[in-house]
């Protein structure tokens, strides 16, 4: 039986990124009008959130496969030593979908299946990424949903009193290019 790799999934959502990064230079390049590139941005950041998710979702799985014993210490029950990368998935998703309500959200989601003391609680809880994490989470919820609600997390999140649209924050300094994910 092979094992989820993490290293893989990074390796994947590098790919992603370098592609979101090529799709939001191509947009600039083409000469297209400017609420055509604004809504290019706005498609990019929705994008680079699905993938930072399917990348969380990956870690929480390949920890779990490569050692039931992560998910036992948090849960209290003893697992087998080997259960399918399916059954580790159907054990943090269940039949509904992954997702998190922004870094916080994403610790406590972490916290529910790996250790305190796991890598993946460690990073997302180190200083050093809080900004980009809470701006991708309220720029994505931005991008997507344009609610009341959404654009005062986003104001709140940017340190701004106006905001236009989340593409249109990130197309005005370039603010998207060149992601990279810390090894």
């Amino acid at each position: 039986m092979r094992k989820k790799s993490i290293k893989k999934s990074v390796d994947d959502f590098q790919a992603s990124c370098d592609a979101i990064d090529a799709f939001v230079m191509e947009l600039e390049a083409k000469g297209l009008a400017a609420q055509s590139v604004t809504w290019g941005y706005d498609y990019a950041i929705i994008r680079l959130y699905r993938e930072f998710e399917s990348l969380i979702l990956d870690c929480i799985v390949a920890s779990i496969n490569n050692d039931t014993a992560t998910l036992s210490a948090t849960t209290g029950v003893k697992f087998p030593k080997h259960l399918t990368d399916e059954v580790c998935e159907y054990i943090v998703v269940g039949d509904g979908y992954f997702d998190f309500r922004g870094r916080d959200g994403l610790i406590k989601t972490l916290k529910r299946f790996v250790p305190d003391t796991h890598f993946l609680v460690t990073v997302t809880k180190n200083d050093k990424y809080r900004d980009s994490l809470e701006k991708l989470s309220a720029l994505r919820n931005y991008a997507a949903h344009e609610s009341a609600q959404a654009k005062v997390r986003v104001l709140e999140t940017v340190s701004q009193e106006r905001i236009g649209s989340a593409g249109a924050w990130l197309k005005s300094l370039g603010r998207l290019g060149h992601v990279s994910v810390p090894q």
